[in-house]
Formats: C-alpha cells, sequence, structure tokens
C-alpha cells in the first residue's frame, strides 16, 4: 500500500508532465511541494523501487503506467472532491484545491462511486479540468493556448483556470472569469497587461501577465463546435 505522501508526489509527476513533453527534474518536483531537493531525491529512489517511475540520469523522471494509473486516481478523487464541495456543500472554487488535497487520499471506491453518481459523472472540475474516468483511461491534460498568449481582436473562450493560487482564483470569480467566459481581447499592453471584455456583460478587466498566464482559452469558433458535437 502506498502511503499519503507517496501518491502526492505521483500526482505532482502527473501534473508536471502536463505541461512538458519532456522527463519532470526533480527541482521542479520540489518546488511544487514545497520539499528540499535532497527530500524529493530520496523520494524518487523509493518511486523507482515500487517501478512507478523511470528515472533518466540529468534530466528527471518520468510516470511508468502503473505510476500514472495511481496519480490518475488520486486525480479522479480530487477533481470530483472540487465538484462535490463546490456544487453540493456550496464551498467558493479558491477554497477546494487545499480540501481536496486533504480528503483525496482517504475516501473510498463506494464513496468516489456515489459522489460520481450524485454529480452525474462530470467531464471537468470548477476550474475546468478533466475528470478521469472511473476506467482510469489517460485524459487530454493539454493545457491549450493561454490568455497571455492571445492577440488583440481574438474573441476565446476560458477552458480552464489554474487552480494553484487560491488569491487569483477569488479575483478572476470577483471579476467573472471562469471556464464558459467569452472574452474578447482588447489591448496586448508591452507592459505585461491583457484588457479584454466579457462578452456577456461588456465589463472590461486588465489581466497581468502573471494572471493572463494561467487563464487557458480556445477560439470561440472552436468552442462553438466542440458544444455542437457535444449535443
Amino acid at each position: 500500500m502506498l502511503s499519503a505522501k507517496m501518491e502526492d508526489y505521483l500526482k505532482a509527476i502527473y501534473e508536471l508532465q502536463r505541461e512538458s513533453d519532456g522527463p519532470v527534474a526533480t527541482s521542479h518536483i520540489a518546488e511544487l511541494l514545497d520539499v528540499t531537493p535532497p527530500t524529493a531525491t530520496s523520494m524518487m529512489e523509493k518511486l523507482a523501487d515500487r517501478e512507478l517511475v523511470e528515472r533518466e540520469k540529468y534530466k528527471g523522471v518520468r510516470l511508468t503506467p502503473e505510476g500514472e494509473t495511481v496519480a490518475l486516481e488520486v486525480v479522479r478523487h480530487h477533481r470530483l472532491l472540487e465538484t462535490y464541495l463546490t456544487e453540493e456543500l456550496g464551498y467558493d472554487w479558491a477554497e477546494v484545491h487545499d480540501e481536496a488535497d486533504r480528503l483525496e487520499h482517504h475516501i473510498s471506491e463506494t464513496f468516489e462511486r456515489r459522489v460520481a453518481e450524485v454529480l452525474d459523472d462530470p467531464a471537468v472540475d470548477p476550474h475546468g479540468d478533466p475528470i478521469p474516468t472511473d476506467a482510469l483511461d489517460p485524459v487530454d491534460e493539454s493545457p491549450g493556448s493561454t490568455l497571455e498568449g492571445c492577440s488583440e481582436g481574438d474573441t476565446v473562450v476560458v477552458q480552464r483556470v489554474s487552480d494553484r493560487d487560491p488569491e487569483e482564483l477569488a479575483y478572476l470569480d470577483d471579476e467573472g472569469i471562469t471556464p464558459g467566459t467569452t472574452l474578447v481581447i482588447e489591448e496586448v499592453a508591452p507592459i505585461g497587461m491583457v484588457t479584454a471584455a466579457l462578452v456577456e456583460t461588456g465589463e472590461t478587466v486588465a489581466l497581468p501577465d502573471g494572471v493572463a498566464g494561467t487563464i487557458f482559452v480556445t477560439p470561440a469558433e472552436n468552442a462553438a463546435e466542440s458544444a455542437e458535437e457535444a449535443a
């Protein structure tokens, strides 16, 4: 049986793998989990011994198929819990990440199934991240384009938002920017600011690059086509 700490590391590697194609550097894992590099290196040795990761000298680690399956189960628990907390218990989407982190290792498969049934098997969590199915098949985790990379005049739909910073999530919620929001890019300033208008309300919001880079979008026409296909 794996410890909660081991599962945390596997989930962290999974999250970092979606941001790049190559091996995940131990230093990046340490930074994400707020541990020292030697501590992360020690855990990588333990996970490699269990054949949950493959280590590439001087490069980093990758999840093995078995390691990915474990990570997917933890991710499924986490994202179902985030959805349950917001939709059924009235939590704000900025609060649920840490709460789900605490609970994800301790729920039974029976509880997981019942939560999924109550929620009618949602495809995404409140932040737009895809929820793996109970078969734990790999999901499309490609982050796509960010608002930071848009051009003036683009019309885009928010697909997902990084859930790592509660303060940023609270700010975006106040500004009305959540998955499904349609934006028109009005200005991309050289000083590192993106100004966009919310189509639904006509209000304008100015976002620093650091925040715009955590908002993943798709062109509005692509989003419309996807919605038609789903229907």
